[in-house]
């Protein structure tokens, strides 16, 4: 198994960057990148994308209520229901995760988007001792991508 080289965490750090510059017309910030082996910083809604084939793990977006809402506002989107907010960070998750997949190549498959409210601080399987987790600054809100993916080829 091989681990993920700082260009490719770049990776995920510039479609995050990419998605808010498009959808909003301005850039979210990365406020802090470090590694933890659990309790991960978990918001009100978050966006999992499992990856396979020659790598394992998966991927997660989580963002507060109120982030999603005004994106959702900047989106000129009326129904702020709590299915649209989970749309929203399933749309977020599976956009970063399909930005990577360009670059890492047909050999990482992605899922469709899981997307739940409400979850833990610990994550049922991980497939890194360490995921990366990159604090994004959009606004006055945060949100966290964690990056819990391992080559295994």
């Amino acid at each position: 198994m091989s681990d993920l080289s700082e260009k490719d965490i770049e990776v995920f750090i510039e479609a995050i960057g990419s998605y808010f510059k498009q959808i909003t017309q301005e850039a979210a910030s990365i406020g802090v990148a470090y590694l933890a082996a659990n309790a991960f910083p978990m918001n009100d809604f978050t966006g999992m994308i499992k990856v396979s084939a020659d790598y394992e793990g998966a991927l997660y977006f989580s963002a507060p209520s109120a982030m999603l809402r005004h994106l959702l506002t900047v989106m000129k989107e009326t129904n702020q229901s709590e299915e649209n907010l989970l749309d929203a960070v399933g749309e977020i998750a599976n956009t970063i995760s399909g930005n990577a997949r360009k670059y890492f190549g047909e050999n990482m498959v992605i899922s469709i988007p899981e997307k739940v409210s409400g979850l833990t601080s610990k994550l049922d399987h991980q497939s890194r001792r360490h995921a990366y987790v990159i604090i994004i600054k959009w606004k006055h809100y945060s949100a966290s991508l964690i990056v819990d993916i391992s080559r295994i080829r």
